[in-house]
């Protein structure tokens, strides 16, 4: 009998969860059958290991990232403008699974490093679609990887948003 397609999304949500919540560590498959309240056989089924665990994870943030992608591509104000301003969205779908692939990454998980180097590398040709110069998109990059930064913080009121109109007309000028 199959099993309802949902189950290995719940799996991952559980993994990912605990990843953010308690630790990499924490991150067992008893800890992600339990949390997903599915049977360890159950998890099995779709994640014979805590190695497929993490590719699955990976294959989840490269999808939200080709969601991600094809959103800025369409947006009205322009790649640049999309970019920075969805920078700060945190706790997103996209958001969690970047911070808890970006814990797997840290402790030397091949799947976590291979997501992160396509997310760059698919935010680097994004932008080069828009900014000929390569020092000007890195200059986006980083502003954008600090906006985050600050956003992220600012869930716990360390820092805040930055005047995201102000940034993206100072970007306009530099990048040109």
């Amino acid at each position: 009998m199959a099993r309802p397609p949902h189950a290995r999304e719940k799996v991952l949500d559980a993994f990912e969860a605990l990843i953010i919540d308690e630790g990499e560590r924490a991150a067992t498959m008893d800890a992600t059958a339990s949390r997903a309240g599915v049977s360890k056989g159950g998890l099995i089924y779709h994640f014979p290991s805590k190695l497929a665990l993490e590719e699955g994870l990976a294959e989840r943030l490269l999808a939200l990232v080709d969601a991600d992608t094809a959103a800025m591509r369409a947006a009205p104000g322009g790649v640049v403008d999309a970019f920075i301003r969805t920078s700060v969205e945190v706790g997103t779908p996209l958001d969690r699974a970047l911070i808890a692939v970006g814990r797997l990454a840290t402790v030397g998980s091949p799947a976590a490093i291979a997501a992160l180097t396509a997310l760059r590398t698919s935010w680097r040709e994004l932008l080069r679609e828009a900014i000929s110069d390569e020092t000007a998109v890195d200059l986006v990059m980083l502003v954008a990887d600090g906006v985050y930064f600050n956003a992220a913080l600012g869930v716990g009121s360390v820092a805040g948003v930055p005047d995201i109109d102000a940034l993206l007309a100072l970007l306009s000028r530099a990048i040109v």
